[in-house]
C-alpha cells in the first residue's frame, strides 16, 4: 500500500481493510488467446494500418508485444486502448509472427 492508502485509525468495529491485490490483471497464456488482425484506413488520410485486437493481459505486456511487432515489421505504430497499430499492411507477416509465439490468430475484414 502507498502512504496515501494506508489506514491509520478506524472507529468502526466491523471495519475490514481494503485489499487491493484483487485488482491485478494477469496476462493469459498465448495458447488461450485469440487475436484478430485487420487492416484499416478510415480516418487516416488513406494510409493503411494493421490492427491487432483481442489481447487479454496487462498494459505492459501489450506494449511489449506491440514494440516487438513493430520492430519485426520495420514500421512505426502505437498501442492505444488495448489495440496495437502498426503502420502499413503487414497482416500476413504479423499473423506468422504471432502464430510462432503460440497465439491463435484470425484475419478480419478484407
Amino acid at each position: 500500500m502507498t502512504a496515501k492508502n494506508r489506514l491509520v485509525y478506524s472507529t468502526n468495529p466491523d471495519f475490514v481493510p481494503y485489499d487491493n491485490t484483487e485488482d491485478k490483471v494477469e496476462t493469459l497464456l498465448p495458447s488461450s488467446q485469440t487475436l484478430y488482425i485487420s487492416r484499416d484506413k478510415k480516418q487516416r488520410k488513406g494510409k493503411q494500418v494493421t490492427l491487432v485486437e483481442g489481447f487479454a493481459g496487462t498494459s505492459a505486456d501489450l506494449a511489449a508485444l506491440g514494440k516487438m511487432l513493430k520492430s519485426k515489421c520495420g514500421a512505426g505504430g502505437s498501442v492505444k486502448e488495448g489495440v496495437i497499430l502498426v503502420q502499413g499492411d503487414f497482416r500476413e507477416k504479423i499473423k506468422e509472427i504471432l502464430e510462432r509465439l503460440g497465439y491463435k490468430c484470425k484475419l478480419k475484414g478484407g
